[in-house]
């Protein structure tokens, strides 16, 4: 989800794009960034930005419909993938707060025989360092026959658990959105509510977000308005991919949401809103991550360093359909870019992110 679940291989075809301009660039380098974006492959591009004076810009690039040439809506509802994990984590580190759970136990404490009996702690499934492999390198996932099949949080466990570990508990670090199926069971049994409920309850409404939700079963569609996700074909053609089942992403990627409340939401976290102090300086203990250049993962949180200096906090989520950054500062700023398909190079999904730095740097 945070990295790219499959590449297709095929370069997408020229011929796609060629009626759908790029918003043409101004002197605002996000407006320009977006537009790259556009030139450089993706159908659509939005972002929200806001400096630290409070002032907040939503800017569009490419259409959000190509079938219609339906123009991207300012601030859409997109996937988030992989920013659940860091709903989820508050979540925990809120029980954690309330004594209900310890970052340092065993996850069989709480979930007898999930992890068949292997040691590892609730901070190590949290940080990506409990060397669980990935359930999704095994789904398959860019197999359309997958798009509307639902399923259990156990069954994506035992996709992973068939598979050995990457290394043993606590020494290295490495991205699999194992930890968060787990994280989720765990939040499950020891508070006794849907992960969803958790969430609604002690995030969303904590937080004030107006457009994010976690679907439920069954619910393939997304709500407000919206641009569609694509998803580029071996044929160099584009599927729209926006109706799916999402519940093989559950607690690693379900949710859905807008760029604005992505900067409400982190904005609210690292201020301390969502967690006490204690609780929040657990999230922000990080360790080296291979994401790119520089960058440290917590419990559920990247730390980013910019070109400007000074470091930003946040996330990002990779999902058929769409791919979101996220990044916040201390001193208000915050940028959330997303793109309505997946990148197809290294170079495209560089471009995301740098348009984010760009955003905070300005």
């Amino acid at each position: 989800m945070l990295k790219r679940l499959a590449f297709v291989s095929a370069a997408l075809a020229a011929t796609i794009f060629a009626a759908q301009p790029a918003v043409a660039a101004t002197q605002d380098p996000v407006r320009k960034d977006l537009a790259q974006l556009v030139d450089a492959g993706f159908p659509g591009a939005l972002a929200v930005v806001r400096d630290e004076h409070g002032r907040v810009r939503k800017l569009t690039a490419g259409v959000g419909d190509i079938a219609t040439g339906r123009p991207v809506p300012a601030d859409g509802q997109v996937r988030l993938g992989s920013n659940t994990k860091t709903f989820v984590a508050v979540v925990m580190l809120q029980l954690v707060a309330e004594h209900r759970v310890r970052l340092d136990d065993p996850v069989e404490k709480y979930l007898p025989g999930i992890l068949h009996g292997q040691q590892i702690t609730v901070r190590q499934i949290l940080q990506h360092t409990s060397g669980l492999p990935n359930y999704t390198e095994f789904l398959a996932l860019d197999d359309l026959s997958l798009r509307y099949k639902h399923f259990e949080p156990q069954d994506l466990l035992d996709v992973a658990l068939a598979h050995p570990n990457n290394f043993p508990a606590g020494t290295s670090w490495a991205y699999s959105n194992t930890n968060y199926i787990v994280a989720g069971l765990l939040v499950e049994r020891v508070t006794g509510h849907t992960l969803e409920s958790q969430i609604q309850k002690r995030v969303i409404q904590k937080a004030g977000l107006r457009h994010t939700y976690f679907p439920v079963d069954g619910e393939t569609g997304i709500r407000e308005r919206h641009p569609q996700g694509y998803l580029p074909l071996p044929t160099g053609e584009l599927l729209d991919i926006t109706d799916l089942d999402p519940s093989w992403g559950w607690a690693a990627g379900q949710m859905i949401g807008t760029p604005s409340d992505l900067n409400t939401f982190f904005s609210a976290l690292i201020h301390g809103k969502l967690l006490p102090k204690a609780q929040l300086a657990e999230m922000e203990k990080t360790v080296p991550a291979d994401l790119f250049p520089g960058a440290a993962y917590g419990l559920g949180l990247i730390r980013f360093p910019l070109s400007c200096g000074g470091v930003a906090w946040g996330h990002g989520g990779d999902i058929p359909g769409y791919e979101t950054r996220t990044e916040v500062t201390a001193d208000g700023r915050a940028a959330s870019v997303a793109v309505t398909s997946l990148p197809q190079s290294e170079e495209a999904a560089t471009q995301v992110l740098a348009t984010v730095d760009d955003a905070l740097c300005d």
